[in-house]
C-alpha cells in the first residue's frame, strides 16, 4: 500500500513540475485530485498508467488526457507522459490573473532537465496571445521556448504559427489642476 501511496504523489508531482515558467507557485501546496478509468502500477519498473479521461488537477493546474504514464527513477519522478486528442493543461500564472493553456496530441516532461514538449498539433495560448505548430518546446531551467512547424511544410498550415494581440497600456492616472 505504501508502495502504491508513492507511486501515485509522484504522478500527483509530476503535473507540478510541468508547467511554464510563473506558473501559481501556491498550487504546489495543495492536494492533488486525479481521476481516471484505470490505474496500473509496476513496482519493478517504477511505471504507473493512468487510462481513461485522465483528469489531473492541482490548485490552478488541471491535466485532461487520455493517458497518463509516469516513470520513476532512484532519485524519483523521472518522466511523464499524457496523450489524448488533444491532451492539454491550464493553470493560473504567478502574481497574474493570466492563465497560460496547451494542448498537443502528446505532452512529455523530462524532470531531469525540466524539459516540456508539446508534441503534434502543438498549441499554447496565453492572454490572446498564442503559439502554433508541430511541436513546442520549453525548457524551465532556461526558460527557453522552440517552436518548430511541420518538416517540408508547402502550406501555411505546417508552418509555426505565432499571435501576439496588442497590449492596452495600463491606465494613467488624471492629472491634478
Amino acid at each position: 500500500m505504501q508502495t502504491l501511496k508513492t507511486v501515485f504523489y509522484t504522478a500527483l508531482c509530476a503535473v507540478l513540475l510541468a508547467p511554464p515558467a510563473h506558473a501559481e507557485k501556491a498550487d504546489r501546496d495543495k492536494p492533488v485530485n486525479l481521476e481516471a478509468d484505470t490505474v496500473t502500477l509496476d513496482d519493478i519498473r517504477k511505471i504507473s498508467v493512468y487510462q481513461g479521461n485522465v483528469i489531473l488537477s492541482q490548485g490552478t493546474l488541471m491535466l485532461r488526457a487520455d493517458r497518463v504514464q509516469v516513470t520513476q527513477n532512484a532519485g524519483g519522478l523521472d518522466k511523464v507522459s499524457a496523450t489524448g486528442r488533444p491532451a492539454a493543461f491550464r493553470q493560473k500564472l504567478d502574481g497574474r490573473d493570466e492563465q497560460i493553456e496547451g494542448f498537443a496530441d502528446r505532452i512529455e516532461f523530462d524532470s531531469g532537465n525540466s524539459q516540456l514538449e508539446l508534441i503534434g498539433q502543438a498549441r499554447l495560448r496565453r492572454n490572446g496571445d498564442e503559439l502554433r505548430g508541430a511541436q513546442i518546446s520549453y525548457n524551465a531551467n532556461t526558460e527557453f521556448y522552440t517552436v518548430t512547424g511541420q518538416p517540408d511544410a508547402r502550406t501555411p498550415s505546417g508552418r509555426v504559427r505565432a499571435v501576439i494581440r496588442p497590449k492596452t497600456p495600463p491606465a494613467q492616472p488624471a492629472a491634478k489642476p
